[in-house]
């Protein structure tokens, strides 16, 4: 028997002034689980979020958290009856409280107040610096004290709003582990919101990949990758590319780096034009293969270099390749497609 979600979004229409900005959204979220909202700005995502909040209404459709319907067309309930937490993309602590106050803030009828707050900053590492304020504490420990007064209330549901996007490289990745471990170990259901994949990958059990105020696909950060539903989907995530092919049978398709095949059936007729989806980690490199490709540019990335070529066809791909080749702009390396499945659109 499936467990019912802890959220469900039910065809849900959303904006501001009357204006519709996120159309036909359905979406679940169950209990323990943490979802991420993915896309470039102005898609929708934070839109959605702020109606899940109650601070935005609902034009059609509806937003329901538990058995509880909480925002409809005509009807939002109250943001602070919704027994859901949100951490703000600039932490909005308040800056002439203490660390203490600040966590306590959700809670001051709370009986066990100074317990709850010691064991808050104890879960989110900062014990001993109850007494200190906001502009004392670095980006990171910031971000840790809107978390803990996050949580303190204990949320049904938890909304972060680009909650590390004022942070460095390594912090934020640092710190969106140190997050999905503790919403894991409390069990909290979280909803993130973010423009930044590897972020959305690392830290999600499901990610929503918006466009222009729709939902392509709600699904699994493997099945994003591997399986794309769309080919917006599909070149959004993971630097995706297309290249023009020709079915041959139901597993094999023409193109211009040879014959490649899938052990994934495709209904079209053979003959049929399709566009085959590549990712920079399906080209390797291969120095006595036939194929050959004229490096155009290189990005270094550290245990991986970014290779742009060109075939003598005129043909552009991009590869990933193990930084040790360093190969330059103006040679030639020879190349093969190494992808385990393909993933093809008609075109």
């Amino acid at each position: 028997m499936t467990p019912q979600p802890l959220l469900a979004l039910d065809q849900l229409a959303c904006g501001y002034q009357g204006q519709a900005v996120v159309q036909g959204l359905d979406l679940t979220l169950h209990a323990g689980d943490i979802g991420c909202l993915l896309g470039a700005s102005g898609c929708g995502k934070t839109t959605t979020l702020r109606a899940i909040a109650g601070f935005e209404p609902v034009h059609d459709g509806q937003v329901v958290l538990g058995a509880e319907v909480i925002s409809r067309a005509g009807y939002t309930l109250a943001p602070e009856k919704r027994r859901i937490g949100m951490v703000f993309q600039d932490y909005a602590l308040f800056p002439h409280l203490s660390v203490a106050d600040n966590v306590a803030f959700g809670i001051r009828q709370h009986p066990r107040q100074a317990a709850v707050v010691a064991e808050m900053l104890e879960l989110v590492n900062l014990p001993g610096l109850d007494n200190r304020y906001p502009h004392e504490l670095s980006g990171g420990q910031q971000q840790r004290v809107a978390l803990a007064r996050a949580l303190a209330p204990q949320p049904q549901l938890l909304l972060l709003d680009e909650p590390f996007s004022n942070l460095d490289v390594e912090l934020r990745r640092r710190l969106s582990q140190e997050v999905r471990s503790i919403l894991k170990h409390r069990g909290t259901s979280a909803i993130l919101v973010t423009h930044d994949q590897e972020e959305a990958f690392s830290v999600s059990d499901k990610v929503g990949v918006f466009q222009q105020g729709r939902l392509e696909q709600w699904d699994t950060p493997y099945n994003l990758y591997h399986h794309p539903r769309t080919p917006f989907v599909a070149g959004f995530i993971g630097q995706g590319y297309f290249l023009r092919g020709t079915l041959n049978t139901a597993h094999s398709v023409h193109t211009e780096l040879g014959e490649l095949h899938t052990p994934t059936a495709y209904p079209w007729a053979p003959g049929s034009a399709v566009n085959v989806l590549l990712r920079p980690d399906s080209i390797v490199h291969a120095p006595d293969g036939p194929l050959k490709a004229r490096i155009t540019a290189k990005c270094f990335q550290g245990a991986n270099t970014l290779y742009h070529l060109r075939l003598d066809s005129g043909c552009q791909v991009e590869a990933l390749l193990p930084s040790r080749l360093d190969a330059q702009p103006g040679e030639t390396v020879g190349i093969r497609v190494a992808a385990e499945h393909l993933v093809l659109f008609a075109a």
